[in-house]
């Protein structure tokens, strides 16, 4: 009886384990993602960020030529993420940002506020950008 309970704690304390370290990795991930999403913006422009949109959503809602056209008229010259991603459940996350950017032809300043919304998708271990990219034209 004592070896059946010795093994029953040792298998709760293996899955609580098992457990964290899979919530590590997918917060390791996240901030990854993150990391290399902002990287994207700041370095490479708007456009470069497509490659983070959940397909479905691009599949669903594609940039117009426009929305594209627009993002190859300006320079990201400021990405701030403030205090990071936020839980808005087990697989999602909401990430307040504010995007300062030069209009190449007019050398015109301005900011967007974006709220991005990320979720991780189980199957292939990825955060997806859920929200789209930003909006430009917003004031």
């Amino acid at each position: 009886m004592r070896r059946l309970l010795l093994l029953l704690a040792a298998s709760i304390a293996t899955a609580v384990l098992l457990a964290g370290c899979a919530q590590n990795a997918r917060s390791d991930n996240l901030t990854a993602t993150l990391n290399a999403y902002g990287s994207a913006v700041r370095w490479n422009g708007l456009q470069s960020a497509l490659q983070f949109v959940d397909p479905a959503v691009l599949k669903a809602h594609p940039p117009t030529d426009l929305d594209l056209a627009r993002y190859q008229q300006v320079r990201v010259s400021d990405y701030d993420d403030g205090a990071g991603p936020v839980p808005l459940g087990d697989n999602e996350v909401q990430q307040t940002v504010r995007i300062s950017f030069v209009n190449i032809h007019t050398q015109a300043e301005r900011s967007v506020t974006t709220r991005q919304v990320w979720r991780y998708d189980e199957k292939t271990k990825h955060w997806w950008l859920e929200s789209g990219l930003p909006d430009i034209r917003q004031d």
